[in-house]
């Protein structure tokens, strides 16, 4: 040992994951609701906390049972049919779930596989399993190019496959054919689908709940930080065969969810259609941006999440930097040359366009000799 802590030697010198916190006027860079529970839904989480605070000298219901019989009768509600409570898992947002994943099938002499670009975070889930990542790639528009992909899991035989769908950077969703076509050619592997931001998919585009009963290798993942404007709760959950959650049991952490977590999140549900109230906005301002930022003659990728990217840019730290000193925070993330909007309110996506027509002149006439 060199030097002190004694860190894994893979750790060592590694920054921590995070995007910037800056108290900024508009923060567009984490892909959060911008519209607030109400007053109604605040009071009934307030009151169903208090009743849990009564009862925090005993440890929670590990097995979260109110908790997951709301949360299947969601699912049945949004895409799937048939989940049943004992399908469901849940656990401190879907990053503590993506990481119980990979703690139950990943480890050492195994591999997860996910298509590049994609969300930031898995080959470190990856990485503190000890699970060796594989990287395939994605074709020019975003898209899974179905025949690479099955050569790739078809080769790597994977113990995982992640697939984020709307797919985070890029907000590009998979068609039923890729998640049946890769759930076979897995094998016995775990096919992940990631619907972090399914609410917000748009008109006809279906959810990988609906294969579930199709595939019992397949594991459909959600949270409340998005849609349900729940991000402070930390709830993240799945669906998936029965067998798979009896797995994820042997690596939780004791009495995982507290009894506070449990009761916030169970009284959100009871809110469901309130909280989900602006999402018909948002997918409608979502699709107003990448229709401006077309116009103005940037690239765009097709979007079924909240989040847009956009590019090209030969210097996009420049138009970030240029856009956080109008007071607008976006994140610089994706493929180089390429940043990414979140999805505000209708005066926050005002103050956006504004400010990058302003940084996108000031970066023109800079460029002009």
């Amino acid at each position: 040992m060199t030097s002190f802590p004694p860190i894994r030697e893979e750790l060592r010198g590694i920054e921590p994951y995070g995007a910037p916190q800056l108290d900024v006027p508009v923060q567009l860079n984490v892909n959060e609701n911008p519209y607030g529970p109400s007053p109604e839904a605040v009071a009934d989480v307030a009151a169903a906390v208090a009743t849990a605070a009564a009862t925090l000298n005993r440890y929670p219901d590990r097995e979260f049972t109110d908790l997951r019989r709301g949360l299947a009768a969601y699912l049945n509600t949004s895409g799937g049919s048939g989940i049943t409570p004992e399908m469901v898992w849940a656990a401190n947002g879907s990053n503590e779930v993506m990481l119980q994943l990979l703690q139950a099938f990943g480890g050492p002499g195994r591999s997860a596989v996910s298509f590049a670009p994609t969300y930031s975070m898995y080959p470190e889930y990856a990485r503190n399993t000890m699970t060796e990542w594989v990287t395939g790639h994605r074709a020019e528009d975003f898209s899974l190019d179905l025949d690479a992909a099955r050569r790739l899991v078809e080769e790597r035989r994977p113990s995982v496959v992640l697939l984020p769908s709307p797919n985070n950077p890029t907000g590009t969703a998979l068609p039923p054919e890729a998640v049946t076509m890769l759930c076979e050619a897995a094998g016995e592997g775990v096919v992940v689908v990631d619907e972090a931001y399914g609410e917000f998919r748009r008109s006809g585009t279906p959810s990988a709940l609906e294969l579930l009963g199709a595939h019992r290798n397949l594991v459909v993942t959600r949270t409340m930080s998005k849609a349900f404007a729940l991000a402070g709760a930390r709830l993240g959950y799945l669906a998936a065969d029965p067998a798979i959650c009896d797995a994820i049991r042997v690596v939780r952490l004791p009495y995982h969810l507290s009894a506070v977590t449990q009761a916030t999140a169970s009284a959100a549900l009871r809110h469901a259609p309130e909280l989900l109230g602006n999402v018909a906005e948002l997918r409608a301002e979502r699709d107003r941006t990448v229709s401006w930022l077309r116009e103005q003659g940037f690239t765009v990728a097709d979007s079924d999440a909240n989040f847009v990217l956009f590019g090209r840019f030969a210097d996009r730290h420049a138009v970030w930097q240029g856009l956080l000193e109008h007071g607008v925070l976006i994140r610089e993330t994706g493929p180089d040359g390429w940043l990414r909007v979140s999805i505000g309110t209708a005066d926050e996506m005002t103050a956006f366009r504004d400010a990058l027509t302003i940084v996108m002149k000031t970066e023109q006439m800079r460029d002009t000799p």
